[in-house]
């Protein structure tokens, strides 16, 4: 019957007082919001205006057309500003985590980016830092929680956290009592983090003594699978130690006290992206990253 062009140029024809005036506001010609204003009236069956003078005034019909108008006017508004405001927080969201984080904080982290993204789908990729790095400078990834020394030189970074990593052993595994020093952890298969990856090159520096003798060192990009290793008395092994809280709570798994030259280093980690890209982003996602890494 009629648009939303229709309801604006009668509303601005009766703010404006005229035909003259409201086409001179609308960019129009007169005849044009003449022509408009008879089209409409011809097609409801009713007469909107009155000549008044110079001016016209609203029929009583005319007056009743307005007020619903104005309420389709503003419907209109309110869906253009609720679409404008979360266009860019809708569609699919690229994270990439280091498998660290995928047994300690990721779980939080999910849960409160879908709490401030509801309408967010989110596509995540478990990698070592070194690809997470690759990844998101290939423009493979839109935000990557990586180590701190695999940021991206160029890319926009923000600190979450730390995560401990500890020595872990089977009850039936056999070893000296007291911390054990890096000649005793030698003397057993060892199961860590991948080659390549910073938790395995500082077990390969630990072990870099001549002195020392060395150790069957196995590198494993699953976490899961250290886990099921160490507990198997495949070797002693190396893994965050909130992971391990379950194996240590049930007697599966023990921690082992180690001297403090065998003591190894926290993971720090970042969240990155890329200058330019998902700005209108970055602040909800590091904000939400960043409360469900301080509750863990």
């Amino acid at each position: 019957m009629f648009g939303i062009r229709e309801a604006e140029i009668v509303r601005e024809v009766v703010r404006a007082g005229g035909f003259r005036a409201a086409a001179q506001r609308l960019e129009l010609a007169p005849s044009a919001i003449s022509g408009r204003i008879g089209a409409l009236e011809q097609r409801l069956g009713v007469k909107l205006f009155e000549r008044e003078g110079r001016g016209v005034r609203l029929t009583p019909v005319g007056r009743r057309f307005l007020e619903h108008a104005e309420r389709l006017i503003a419907v209109r508004d309110l869906i253009v500003d609720e679409l404008a405001a979360t266009a860019q927080l809708a569609g699919t969201l690229r994270i990439g985590v280091a498998e660290s984080v995928v047994h300690t904080w990721l779980p939080a982290m999910l849960t409160a980016l879908r709490d401030r993204l509801p309408r967010m789908r989110f596509e995540l990729s478990v990698d070592t830092s070194v690809e997470l790095r690759r990844k998101l400078r290939g423009d493979e990834l839109d935000f990557a929680v990586l180590m701190r020394q695999l940021v991206p030189e160029e890319a926009v970074s923000t600190p979450l956290g730390r995560i401990e990593i500890c020595w872990l052993a089977a009850p039936t595994v056999s070893l000296p009592d007291g911390p054990l020093s890096p000649a005793a952890l030698a003397a057993h298969p060892i199961v860590t983090f991948p080659k390549n990856t910073t938790p395995y090159m500082e077990i390969e520096r630990l072990f870099a003594d001549p002195r020392l003798p060395v150790p069957l060192l196995h590198g494993c990009a699953s976490l899961s699978t250290i886990a099921h290793l160490v507990r198997d008395g495949f070797g002693i092994g190396t893994m965050p130690r909130r992971m391990a809280q379950e194996g240590l709570a049930s007697g599966a798994l023990r921690e082992l006290a180690v001297t403090e030259e065998a003591v190894l280093h926290d993971l720090e980690f970042w969240v990155a992206h890329m200058p330019g890209r998902n700005e209108n982003l970055s602040e909800t996602v590091v904000q939400a990253l960043r409360a469900a890494s301080a509750k863990g």
